[in-house]
């Protein structure tokens, strides 16, 4: 396929999206079943119109563009990502994979006319989980695997229920008669990578070859709250102090483990909480990701057993909820040895690599071949109104996204 450089229809398009939801400090807030939700949802639509694919919007609200294949059109080739976005966030994540899909779109029907098998662009309801605590509600739906009750009775943080945000929006729970859809053939997501590993390494391109497991806990240590000046330290039960040594040796032991294993400490919440008694109380998080479920399990059990053990031996009560445990996802070994040969014969300089952030894609590739493209992100900066990825970077993404639907659609 012919190099085309995607830079300027990006641009224009990725203007007027990013108008939709704008906030006045920077940044863009775009949640589910809002109206500036909508408003992308129909602007979107009117585009893919507008360039003959013919849409639809399922019943909770994902909407889909689809070119039809003259030979094989039973058979989908579909690249897409979710419209909605975090508070205050950036323009890129998840925008970029709609918009780069239906670029290319656009671009291969006008060069080499109807592909063989239809290619489909979704922009999914949501992803994200920023006004409803509930996450990948469009992908969930789209394979049959969203459970109703879940979202039933669940609020936003202005008291609106769910379900009356859907209806308002226009949309309502997926029939039970509907069929999963058993013609996608292969799902290709492209995304930024919100990470700093291709901009640190010098690559355009990051070949996505599974996406990390994650398990994540709320860990409580109840010790004894006391006077800070009348107790002596050796009889202490104090909080903070277990975990500390908790945190410094199991980051100690996370970095012996070495790449791809992270783990973070991301909120403290000690009690009292005050300058002079010991904290008989703390609250903490751990979240750990690794690629390889046996090494993600192994080495959080340790650390289960670690924390116990400082419990036991400083007379403190542990706690352990673990309220997240997702496995490692792999994507589909056949797309992305397509998606590398593609970046050999391109001659770009790309990476095999992981995703340590979740992504649609994690909840389609268990069920369809499912393969992720990323792009660099400037500063490994995302969820931020500074998100950001070099406009040469962004149209090498779109065209290598081309290259690939090509492959697939246009080819027997």
């Amino acid at each position: 396929m012919e190099y085309y450089d995607f830079s300027d229809n990006f641009k224009i398009l990725s203007a007027e999206i990013s108008s939709i939801g704008a906030d006045p400090t920077g940044g863009l807030t775009r949640l589910l079943y809002t109206k500036p939700w909508l408003d992308a949802q129909m602007s979107l639509k009117k585009h893919f119109e507008d360039d003959g694919l013919n849409t639809h919007f399922d019943d909770i609200g994902n909407l889909f563009g689809r070119i039809e294949g003259s030979m094989y059109p039973q058979e989908t080739i579909m690249s897409g990502s979710h419209i909605d976005t975090v508070v205050n966030g950036g323009n890129l994540d998840g925008q970029y994979g709609i918009i780069a899909p239906f670029l290319a779109m656009k671009y291969l029907k006008k060069t080499y006319g109807q592909p063989l098998r239809s290619i489909e662009v979704v922009s999914l309801a949501e992803e994200e989980g920023s006004r409803f605590p509930y996450v990948f509600w469009g992908s969930k739906n789209m394979m049959g695997i969203a459970n109703n009750a879940d979202v039933e009775n669940i609020k936003d943080a202005k008291g609106i229920p769910f379900v009356e945000a859907m209806q308002a929006s226009g949309f309502n729970f997926r029939k039970d008669t509907a069929a999963v859809r058993q013609d996608i053939k292969a799902f290709i997501e492209i995304h930024i990578e919100q990470g700093n590993v291709l901009e640190m390494e010098n690559k355009q391109i990051g070949v996505v070859h599974s996406i990390a497991g994650q398990k994540r806990y709320n860990i409580t240590l109840k010790g004894q709250s006391n006077h800070a000046g009348t107790t002596p330290m050796k009889y202490r039960k104090d909080t903070v102090f277990a975990f500390s040594k908790f945190c410094v040796q199991s980051i100690e032991k996370a970095k012996k483990q070495g790449d791809p294993l992270v783990l973070t400490f991301g909120k403290v919440n000690p009690s009292p909480n005050t300058v002079n008694v010991v904290p008989g109380q703390t609250l903490f998080t751990m979240d750990c990701r690794h690629t390889d479920a046996n090494i993600l399990n192994s080495f959080t059990m340790e650390l289960e057993q670690d924390i116990q053990k400082i419990g036991t031996d400083m007379g403190i009560e542990v706690n352990i909820d673990l309220w997240m445990n997702e496995p490692p996802i792999p994507m589909d070994n056949t797309l992305v040895k397509m998606l590398e040969q593609v970046c050999q014969d391109n001659a770009v300089n790309y990476r095999l690599m992981h995703s340590g952030a979740g992504h649609d894609s994690q909840i389609f590739a268990p069920r369809i071949p499912t393969a992720m493209l990323f792009v660099p992100s400037i500063n490994g900066i995302s969820h931020n109104p500074e998100e950001a990825t070099k406009l040469e970077d962004l149209a090498q993404g779109i065209y290598m996204l081309a290259s690939s639907l090509y492959r697939l659609a246009y080819k027997k």
